[in-house]
């Protein structure tokens, strides 16, 4: 079964630098040896999420790279990608995009804004992974 999981920012931490909640399910998902794709916004992002990801636990080295950069991507566990680079899908995916991503994939990871406002594209994700059969669990973060 499909999964989607949204998790919703709550923490001081989290709605001060949001990204930091990625490199936590980043991290998560490593320690399971779950290869990830993380569908930034733009490249921007891709790269605020690359220097973050080096940074957010000293103790930790999470392998990683942004996608269309090196011939080697397939063989990161954490691979980055902007909307205009093309990347394979991988069984689980940290959607940061405003759209639900399209392809096969076992398991996506939403992360939701802490600003309300914000929060109505989730609102059609949730609906639209409902709509094709997808396990839903929502986390405050």
């Amino acid at each position: 079964m499909q999964r989607a999981h949204f998790y919703l920012i709550d923490k001081p931490r989290f709605r001060e630098q949001p990204l930091l909640l990625v490199c936590e399910l980043a991290k998560r998902a490593h320690a399971a040896n779950l290869p990830t794709l993380i569908l930034a916004r733009d490249m921007a992002q891709a790269e605020e999420l690359d220097d973050l990801l080096w940074s957010f636990d000293p103790d930790l080295f999470l392998p990683h790279q942004i996608a269309g950069l090196d011939e080697d991507e397939e063989e990161a566990p954490i691979l980055i990608a902007a909307p205009e680079t093309d990347a394979a899908l991988r069984p689980l995916l940290i959607n940061l995009r405003d759209t639900a991503p399209d392809g096969r994939f076992d398991r996506v990871l939403e992360v939701v804004s802490a600003d309300p406002a914000a929060r109505g594209g989730s609102r059609k994700r949730w609906k639209h992974y409902q709509s094709l059969g997808f396990e839903l669990k929502k986390f405050d973060m």
